[in-house]
């Protein structure tokens, strides 16, 4: 924990040049945003995706001017500790988001998860998701996934999620979510409470993960974040 929280710093400063740059992009509209993230530890509904290591994520999102129609990819390093196991995770995705009022918005998206680099013998765990969102602002986010075909096995799984991000003013945030996964064979709580900071395009975390799941990769674990762009 203690090494990879000093990879995730040493990172950050050697991005500090990207900041500016960021910066001056910010003053010209575009239908394109990008982010730029490093965590130590990839923590996906309570479980790690990096064994417990560094993750360094990214991704790129195209919005079709004021329709609410969006397009968009996402990938980050992954570690399953298994053999001939994946070690990248690419999600593409579609949507469509809108308000409803001043208070309410929905998100409505398609997401494949694909996974990069497993061996021969592995076979393909690459599943599409429909996820539902939606938000009261300041107040709450409810999300809900379905897949009827969760890691190319042909089972249905739901997941469903209350949390949000209040502002603290400073420039400061809280964080909480809690999460429930339901699958054929059983069902699992997570759970993440944390703080952020942002100082002008970067935003800096700290958040602990966990969850009531026991075996391999499951999380109980304080992340560091540090995130560049939208």
């Amino acid at each position: 924990m203690q090494n990879n929280l000093k990879a995730a710093i040493l990172a950050a400063l050697l991005l500090a040049p990207a900041v500016s740059f960021a910066q001056e992009a910010e003053e010209s509209e575009s239908n394109f945003s990008g982010n730029f993230g490093i965590v130590t530890d990839y923590v996906f509904r309570g479980v790690s995706q990096t064994n417990g290591d560094i993750a360094m994520q990214g991704g790129l999102d195209y919005a079709f001017g004021d329709s609410g129609f969006y397009v968009g990819a996402w990938g980050s390093n992954v570690d399953f500790d298994e053999f001939q196991g994946p070690e990248f995770e690419i999600d593409a995705y579609v949507g469509y988001a809108t308000d409803l009022g001043e208070k309410f918005n929905i998100d409505l998206m398609l997401t494949r998860y694909s996974y990069i680099g497993t061996g021969d013998d592995y076979g393909s765990i690459d599943y599409n998701e429909v996820i539902a969102k939606f938000a009261m602002t300041n107040v709450a986010t409810l999300t809900v996934g379905y897949t009827d075909d969760y890691v190319n096995s042909g089972e249905d799984a739901t997941y469903v999620s209350l949390g949000n991000s209040w502002d603290l003013g400073n420039d400061y945030s809280l964080n909480a979510s809690f999460g429930r996964s339901y699958f054929t064979d059983g069902d699992f709580n997570d759970w993440n409470l944390g703080i952020s900071k942002t100082i002008g395009p970067v935003e800096i975390g700290l958040n602990y993960y966990d969850t009531n799941l026991e075996g391999p990769r499951v999380s109980d674990a304080v992340v560091f974040s540090f995130k560049l762009g939208g």
